[in-house]
């Protein structure tokens, strides 16, 4: 036998610049991108520069090679930055709607540009999302102004109890509900809004989300309100997309249930519109979030499905790879996600090309040709959690599992290669040749019952499982540690369970989408044809969601983690650094590099915080949750008090959690993972709404309440606390106790006091703390009665007053206002709401009062530092 085609051991892997020339462009370049992010110079400057590294690197790659690289690796970090600052960060796009956001009626029409996405609303009624350009608005003054902006309108309808599309409306029972398509023409009246963050330190940059989607401004209405126009508007690209996209929707729901059908339509289509919040917390929770939505590994396995089928039907490589890519194009084009599908695919494209061209040694540095076209097109893709995430897995693999496993688990595949040949053992390694031999002896010993033939099948065939599946647990367990800085930094997860979840889900993932594809593609056949691999598909379903309900359910599950540190961050990239450089060396390199990805996750997720705190003074800051109310107190020995968590006002509800996605990230931003106590002034949502969140993220000691009225919010955050064995603790008017080294007097309410049918703004508790010389008086929305009330009993002085009630009318008495003589005031209010609050007459009462007057609204975040004798006012929004 021929020696060289016996022995099949892998090429080495080495990453260096000579032999991964397009990775290190991609890293210069991204380097690049960073520093003119954040390091400002004039273009002429970058220009000069560049100008001269070129040069430099063209005079020297003829007579020192090496130089001459690391010259023209210089020359792109030069054009990295120079292309970010060219740019710059703002996506490029008519904002001539917003001079008209100024909340008054407008007629507009507008044409569709993306399909509408369905969404719960409230009061039983259902929402769907439109992304419009407009044509045309008219004033209310009768002008008629031509606009070309993007506009998001919600359209809101009754609500529907099961949702099944069609091509053109979901319907509920006798009543369908029309939902509007790619390309058709609108007519409505609404009144247009700004986007808006909340300006707190760590919030989602809302604004930047739909700037990268060319949406300028917001609208709502109710669907009678909104008039179909004749005529089509956009391509026929877009129509046919809008079109495919709707009528593989409508298969789905045909094929699978209701909520089997809104997990399908999120893994395969990248339709999220049924997908509730719970099912993708519980996804989150268990770290397997990347199978729920259509990302890299989905358009992974399909990419390897069709060219394993393709190869296995005897098609060369040159058309299987071609049929693939273009599969994949089909699959991105249809999905309609957006940039991280296409990411994937340009990935798919570039890996099997290299595939067909080098076949297995250049994984790292095709690779590095996608990142360096994905940022050569947008160099704003670098900042992006997708596009970071993506690489760093793609990295994980061929940088480190793919050498490791070439050098270990790979070699002894190879061992089971040419079963029947005697000389085949020769040409392995001596641990790899001992398997085999062994492995043999085993099979010898089986045949006596089943037979030479079906022995060496089954003991080859439990070899390969069992190889296969350390693989996977050892690629598993590399990825959820390499992934722990972007978990901690972009979600404030610790995947704690995403080895075993992974474990279960991922294979099953690599059954559910074949099997769904191909039940979608026979579906559009017959639907007897789609039965089978519709079962499979709800088979793999079922094993999906069962695991990811047990395991998310854990407690484990839910562990959260503050703002890495600057420090721990650099020390996290070393560590995943040094794997990749170790990876190809010997062993000891390799476990070396491990063991460092391993402690920097292990510390990322269990190393003690480090709040950013001022020593020696109380700390109060009113946290921008819009017309909600929640406030962070630091005493100066540094414990933390939580009063309200923010919420949806009325009963309608909201798409937001607050405590979640306002009052959580702002905390973990400012390094705090605990707090010490958390206290509700009141039952009323837009305070308490966020709470069973905050709960579940800071665990504290304790829960202070006051009144306690019927109220199912509220015995739903007094249940969980009791789960989460936090303490309750019952607050009256005249307990006064020392909390960190500032002393807490409740004012309001008294232990008498009648317990009303339902939560009322009267029934806050109000609290003065106190440092030094200097206080805070806190007053949920207290209105007139208590604050006379407060003032009558108790005459409350205070530095900084927490005005009531949003700056209503009916609170910030002038009684209370002239017994606090507050320097500063602040008021938690959203911006623009539909109460009109503040109100006039009560910043009328605190000018005249002399006091000085901040706004959530308007001045966002807002900290006050009361240091016992005088007090500073700081504007903390970051946005």
């Amino acid at each position: 036998m021929n020696a060289a085609k016996v022995r099949a051991s892998p090429p080495a892997f080495h990453f260096k610049a000579a032999r991964q020339p397009m990775a290190w462009a991609a890293a210069a370049h991204a380097l690049g991108i960073i520093a003119g992010a954040y390091f400002w110079r004039p273009l002429l400057w970058w220009l000069v520069a560049g100008a001269v590294f070129v040069f430099a690197a063209a005079y020297f790659s003829q007579r020192r090679a090496r130089l001459g690289w690391w010259i023209a690796l210089g020359a792109l970090f030069i054009a990295g930055a120079l292309h970010i600052q060219a740019r710059g960060f703002a996506r490029r796009m008519d904002t001539s709607i917003q001079p008209y956001a100024d909340r008054l009626e407008l007629d507009v029409i507008a044409h569709v540009t993306h399909d509408a996405r369905l969404q719960p609303g409230s009061l039983g009624e259902t929402r769907q999302i439109l992304d419009l350009e407009t044509e045309q608005i008219t004033t209310s003054t009768g002008q008629v102004v031509p606009v070309q902006s993007g506009l998001r309108l919600s359209i809101y309808s009754p609500r529907m109890n099961d949702l099944v599309l069609d091509e053109n409306t979901p319907t509920a029972g006798p009543d369908p509900v029309r939902t509007f398509h790619y390309g058709e023409r609108l007519r409505f009246s609404a009144k247009l809004k700004l986007p808006r963050n909340f300006r707190n330190p760590g919030a989602f940059d809302y604004r930047g989300y739909l700037a990268d989607r060319g949406i300028s401004a917001l609208a709502s209405a109710k669907i009678d309100a909104v008039e179909l126009l004749p005529g089509f508007s956009g391509g026929w690209i877009g129509a046919w997309r809008s079109r495919i996209h709707r009528g593989v929707i409508a298969k789905v729901h045909q094929l699978w249930g209701p909520r089997q059908a809104a997990l399908i339509d999120a893994m395969v289509i990248g339709d999220e519109a049924f997908i509730d919040r719970d099912t993708r917390m519980d996804f989150q929770r268990s770290g397997t979030y990347h199978v729920l939505v259509v990302s890299g590994m989905n358009l992974s396995i399909l990419a390897f499905v069709i060219f394993w089928t393709m190869k296995h039907l005897g098609v060369p490589d040159l058309p299987a790879t071609a049929l693939t890519v273009v599969s994949c194009v089909a699959y991105a084009f249809v999905t309609e996600v957006g940039a991280p599908v296409w990411r994937a695919t340009l990935m798919c494209a570039v890996y099997f090309t290299t595939r067909l061209l080098y076949r297995e040694r250049a994984m790292v540095n095709a690779l590095g040709a996608a990142a360096l076209a994905l940022l050569a097109l947008d160099p704003r893709h670098l900042f992006t959690a997708s596009f970071q995430m993506t690489f760093v897995c793609v990295l994980i693999v061929s940088a480190i599992c793919i050498p490791i496993l070439q050098r270990t688990s790979q070699l002894y595949k190879g061992a089971l290669l040419n079963w029947d040949s005697p000389d085949y053992a020769a040409y392995l390694a001596p641990g790899v040749a001992q398997f085999r031999v062994e492995l043999q002896l085993i099979a010898s010993r089986v045949a006596r019952f089943i037979g030479q033939d079906w022995s060496g099948l089954i003991i080859r065939g439990a070899a390969k499982l069992a190889l296969a599946a350390s693989e996977l647990v050892f690629v598993s367990a590399v990825m959820q540690m390499g992934l722990a800085l972007p978990m901690a930094y972009y979600f404030h997860r610790a995947t704690t369970i995403g080895l075993p979840a992974n474990l279960v889900v991922v294979p099953l993932t690599q059954l559910l989408m074949p099997a769904a594809v191909a039940a979608i593609a026979l579906g559009f056949v017959s639907r007897w044809l789609a039965k089978v691999p519709a079962v499979v598909t709800m088979v793999a379903l079922q094993g999906i969601t069962g695991t990811v309900r047990s395991l998310g359910a854990t407690p484990v599950a839910d562990l959260r983690v503050p703002m890495p540190s600057v420090v721990m961050m650099l020390l996290a990239s070393a560590a995943l650094a040094l794997a990749i450089w170790a990876a190809s060396r010997h062993a000891a390199a390799v476990m070396t590099g491990l063991a460092a990805v391993l402690v920097a996750a292990l510390a990322l997720t269990f190393s003690p915080a480090t709040p950013t705190f001022r020593a020696g003074v109380l700390e109060m800051t009113s946290i921008d949750v819009g017309e909600g109310d929640s406030t962070l107190l630091v005493t100066p020995l540094h414990r933390t008090l939580l009063i309200d968590a923010g919420g949806p006002t009325g009963p309608g509800g909201s798409q937001l959690d607050f405590g979640e996605d306002v009052v959580s990230p702002y905390l973990w931003k400012r390094g705090i993972s605990r707090l010490d106590a958390v206290a509700i002034t009141h039952g009323h949502s837009d305070h308490i709404g966020g709470m069973v969140a905050v709960l579940k993220n800071f665990r504290p000691a304790e829960l202070w309440v006051g009144l306690l009225p019927p109220s199912a919010a509220l015995e739903q955050v007094i249940a969980m606390a009791q789960t989460l064995g936090v303490r309750v603790v019952r607050h009256w008017e005249g307990d006064e106790f020392n909390f960190g080294g500032a002393n807490v007097s409740v004012l309001f309410p008294p232990r008498d006091l009648p317990v009303g049918t339902k939560p009322q703004n009267n029934d806050s508790m109000v609290l003065r703390v106190s440092y030094g010389e200097s206080s805070v008086l806190l007053e949920g929305d207290a209105e007139k009665r208590v604050e006379r009330s407060v003032v009558a009993f108790h005459h409350p002085r205070a530095t900084l007053l927490k005005v009531g009630h949003h700056g209503s009318a009916n609170a910030t008495t002038a009684e209370l206002v002239a017994s606090a003589r507050s320097a500063f005031a602040v008021i938690s209010v959203g911006s623009g709401n539909s109460f009109g609050l503040p109100r006039m007459e009560t910043l009328d009462r605190l000018a005249r009062a002399g006091t000085c007057v901040y706004r959530t609204d308007m001045d966002g975040a807002m900290t006050f530092y009361l240091d016992g004798h005088s007090i500073t006012a700081s504007a903390v929004a970051l946005q």
